[in-house]
C-alpha cells in the first residue's frame, strides 16, 4: 500500500497559501521550490514547505485536500502555527522521506 501527503507551501510567514496533495512530498516539494511545476507556486514563489500530512491512500488525501481548500485562512495558519509556529521551510525533514508509515 502507498501512501500519500497533503501540505501547505508558502512563501514567507502569513505569506501565500497553497494547499496540495501527492504521493511523493520530498519530489513535489522540490518541483516547487525549483520552480520546475507552473501554475500559481511557480507565478507566487511558493518555495516554502511550511506544513505536511500524511494518509495511507491518495483517495484519503484528496479527500482531506478538498476539506483543508475550503477552510478559512485563518484555520489555514492556525494549522501552520500548531506544528511550525516560526514558518521554517520543512524541505529537509521530507528530503529523504520514503512512503508515510501509516497516515491519518
Amino acid at each position: 500500500m502507498r501512501g500519500a501527503w497533503v501540505y501547505i507551501m508558502s512563501n514567507r510567514p502569513n505569506g501565500t497559501l497553497y494547499v496540495g496533495v501527492t504521493n511523493d512530498i520530498a519530489r513535489r516539494a522540490h518541483e516547487h521550490r525549483e520552480g520546475l511545476v507552473d501554475g500559481f507556486t511557480k507565478r507566487y514563489g511558493l518555495k516554502r514547505l511550511v506544513w505536511y500530512e500524511a494518509h495511507r491512500t491518495i483517495t484519503d488525501a484528496i479527500h482531506r485536500e478538498k476539506t483543508i481548500k475550503h477552510w478559512p485562512r485563518a484555520w489555514k495558519v492556525r494549522t501552520i502555527l500548531a506544528v511550525n509556529p516560526d514558518w521554517n521551510d520543512l524541505y529537509d525533514t521530507v528530503a529523504f522521506a520514503g512512503p508515510p508509515p501509516g497516515g491519518r
